[in-house]
C-alpha cells in the first residue's frame, strides 16, 4: 500500500471523484472546438475555479484538466509541442488546491485518448502511442498528480498503451473505458474483455470501469457486467448526469441532482469503489451525491430492474455480452 490512493481505500468502503470538466468550462465560457488545456496557461484562475467546485462539493479526487492533452490531439490546435507545459500546469494548479483543502484529496492526472486508430486497423503504432502517453504522464508526475487516470478509452490497444506509459513513469494509475454502443465501446470491446484484460496487464490499474457513455442506467448495467466476469479489483463508476439533448444551442444534460445521488447509492450497493461523475456533472450533482451517499444506509446489490425503475430504462436491450443478445431491463423507447 505505497500509493495513496490504495491506503484510502484500504480505510474507506467508498471515495467520491469529481463530475465535468468540460461542461463545466463550456459554462466559463471556452469557445466550441477551443482546447481547454490552453487554459491551464491562460486562464489559470478558471481552472483552479474548476477544481475547487469539486472539492468544495465532496470529491475525496479530482481529475486535472488534461483530458485532450496528448500530442496527438493538440497537433489539430498546433500545440503539439507544448504537450509538457500544459500537462504540467494542468496538475501544478491541481496540487495547490488539494495541498490547500482541509479534506486533502487526490490528485488524478486525466489522459484521454489520442482520437486516432492504432494498428493494426489504423496508422498508430504501439511505439508511438506508448510515447504519446508516456510524454504526457511524465509531465503530470512532475506536476504532482497522485495518480494518472486513464479515461474514455475505446480500444485494447490503446489501453495497453496507457498502461505502459504508466509503468515507465512508475505511476499508480486507474482505468476506464467508455462503452456507448449496445453496452460496447466504439471500438467493439465487451466489458467482460475489460475485466479480462486488466489482469494480463504487467503493471494492473489499481481501480478501473466505465466513464461517460450514454445515462446512468446504461453504465450501472456495465458496471454489473463487470462483476459478473469475478474480477475483485475496485471499480469505477463515472456517469453523465442525465441524458444530453441540444438546447439553445448548447448541449445540456437532463440528470437532476437526485437522480445523481441515486445513481451514486445504486453503485454503491453494487460494490463499486469510486463514484463519480461525467459530462454534465455539476458540483450541485457531487454535493447530492456525498449527502446521500454518507445518510443513506446500504442496500441489497441491485439488480437491472431495479436500476432501469430508478434512472429510467437502458438505450438499447444489449449489454455488450452478445452482438445481438438481450438482457433483462426496460429499454428506452
Amino acid at each position: 500500500m505505497h500509493d495513496a490512493l490504495t491506503r484510502l481505500l484500504a480505510e474507506r468502503d467508498w471515495l467520491l471523484a469529481d463530475g465535468a470538466t468540460g461542461t463545466a468550462l463550456f459554462n466559463m465560457g471556452l469557445a466550441a472546438g477551443e482546447p481547454a488545456e490552453m487554459w491551464n496557461i491562460d486562464r489559470p484562475d478558471a481552472i483552479q475555479t474548476l477544481y475547487r467546485g469539486a472539492v468544495d462539493a465532496g470529491a475525496d479526487l479530482f481529475l486535472t484538466n488534461s483530458f485532450g492533452g496528448n500530442a496527438s490531439r493538440l497537433r489539430l490546435h498546433g500545440a503539439q509541442g507544448r504537450v509538457a507545459e500544459l500537462n504540467h500546469a494542468a496538475a501544478e494548479l491541481a496540487r495547490e488546491v488539494a495541498d490547500t483543502a482541509p479534506r486533502k484529496p487526490l490528485v488524478a492526472g486525466s489522459m484521454g485518448p489520442t482520437g486516432e486508430i492504432m494498428a493494426p486497423l489504423g496508422a498508430l503504432s504501439h511505439n508511438a502511442a506508448v510515447e504519446m502517453f508516456h510524454q504526457q504522464a511524465d509531465a503530470l508526475k512532475q506536476g504532482g498528480a497522485d495518480l494518472l487516470w486513464v479515461e474514455t478509452i475505446s480500444a485494447v490497444e490503446e489501453f495497453r498503451a496507457a498502461a505502459e506509459a504508466a509503468f515507465l513513469v512508475d505511476m499508480p494509475w486507474c482505468g476506464t473505458m467508455s462503452f456507448d454502443t449496445a453496452g460496447r465501446t466504439m471500438m467493439g470491446v465487451a466489458p467482460a474483455q475489460l475485466a479480462a484484460l486488466v489482469e494480463k496487464l504487467p503493471n494492473p490499474p489499481i481501480a478501473f470501469g466505465a466513464n461517460c457513455g450514454l445515462g446512468a442506467s446504461d453504465l450501472l448495467r456495465t458496471v454489473t457486467a463487470l462483476l459478473a466476469s469475478g474480477n475483485e479489483r475496485p471499480l469505477v463508476a463515472k456517469a453523465n448526469a442525465g441524458i444530453p439533448h441540444f438546447e439553445a444551442g448548447h448541449v445540456q444534460y437532463d440528470g437532476t441532482p437526485e437522480l445523481m445521488a441515486d445513481y451514486a447509492c445504486l453503485a454503491r450497493d453494487l460494490g463499486v469503489r469510486i463514484i463519480g461523475g461525467c459530462c454534465g456533472t455539476m458540483p450541485r450533482h457531487l454535493r447530492a451525491m456525498r449527502e446521500a451517499l454518507e445518510t443513506r444506509p446500504r442496500g441489497d446489490r441491485p439488480t437491472l430492474e431495479m436500476i432501469a425503475d430508478r434512472l429510467g430504462g437502458f438505450s438499447s436491450g444489449s449489454d455488450g455480452a452478445d452482438r445481438g443478445g438481450t438482457t433483462s431491463g426496460r429499454g428506452r423507447p
